[in-house]
């Protein structure tokens, strides 16, 4: 059994930004909520067959209370915000798991349920549909991987490695001292990708760096640029980077998946016709219903 977790999110942004505009009956914009409803249909009809969505409910959370300069919902276009809810609602209807976020967000529920996923031996491999490279903390070998579905692209342990430089369990340590830009931490000045990636790959995490660059293995600190500078920064901002790794690192709530079971599809609920007329697609509730019958 393959186990697929859609970042409905980063799909919702995707879908509204790469669309045309559509309006429902009531003047209400929808394109983008209909553009990710088709493409869960999509997998269904490709064969996916245990999905769960996780969403932004609130793009607040905890995260917020911990960083003045974590991202906010503001500037996001109202008639994209408004689509949340009208997503969730259709996904329920389509019968597949959702889960909307509130103090938490979309990238904790998606490490979950992986998390719960691939502990059940019956799961083969479990699919985080997200090219977001949060995600990459949650790949293992090739049991858990990434699969950027824009681009086809799917990620592996060896993947993250060749793209990051360190492994999946270093990735909250290399964003606290790189940065993240979309979630609107800075990471540490002068810490680069490269440098993040040479020092973490001998130390794996940041609390293994030593403060002073003396004590840096010498293989590691002839290879990095600027070595001596970066070590008295780290040193003498622990207290941001500690800060920048919870931010980084995913909370996993197993609580927030009871079984892998529950996420096997078994077909749209009888309110998904509604949400098709809704949708200006009404052909799309037959076609969704066809999929169980093949």
């Amino acid at each position: 059994m393959l186990v697929h977790l859609v970042d409905g999110t980063y799909e919702l942004f995707r879908h509204f930004f790469g669309q045309p505009p559509r309006a429902a009956d009531d003047g209400a914009e929808i394109g983008g909520a209909r553009g990710v409803i088709l493409s869960v249909v999509g997998m269904l009809s490709d064969g996916a067959t245990h999905v769960g969505v996780a969403t932004d409910h609130i793009i607040e959370s905890f995260r917020n209370e911990l960083w003045p300069g974590y991202k906010t919902g503001a500037g996001v276009d109202p008639e994209l915000r408004s689509q949340f809810q009208i997503l969730e609602t259709a996904l329920e209807a389509l019968g597949v798991a959702v889960w909307p976020m509130v103090e938490l967000e979309a990238d904790d529920a998606l490490a979950s349920a992986a998390s719960v996923a691939a502990k059940d031996p019956a799961v083969e491999q479990v699919v985080i549909c997200t090219p977001d490279k949060d995600l990459a903390q949650c790949v293992v070998d090739n049991r858990v991987v990434q699969l950027d579905r824009r681009s086809g692209t799917q990620t592996d342990e060896d993947g993250v490695w060749e793209k990051f430089g360190v492994s999946p369990r270093s990735i909250p340590d290399w964003l606290a001292l790189v940065g993240d830009s979309a979630d609107g931490f800075p990471g540490l000045a002068g810490w680069g990708r490269r440098s993040a990636s040479a020092v973490l790959a001998h130390y794996t995490t940041i609390e293994d760096i030593p403060d002073r660059v003396a004590d840096w293995d010498p293989d590691v600190r002839s290879g990095v640029r600027g070595a001596a500078k970066l070590a008295e920064r780290l040193a003498g901002e622990r207290g941001n980077a500690d800060l920048f790794k919870v931010l980084a690192t995913l909370r996993v709530e197993p609580t927030l998946l009871d079984s892998v079971e529950s996420l096997q599809w078994k077909g749209p609920t009888k309110e998904f016709e509604a949400i098709c007329r809704h949708f200006r697609d009404p052909a799309l509730a037959e076609r969704t219903a066809a999929i169980l019958d093949r």
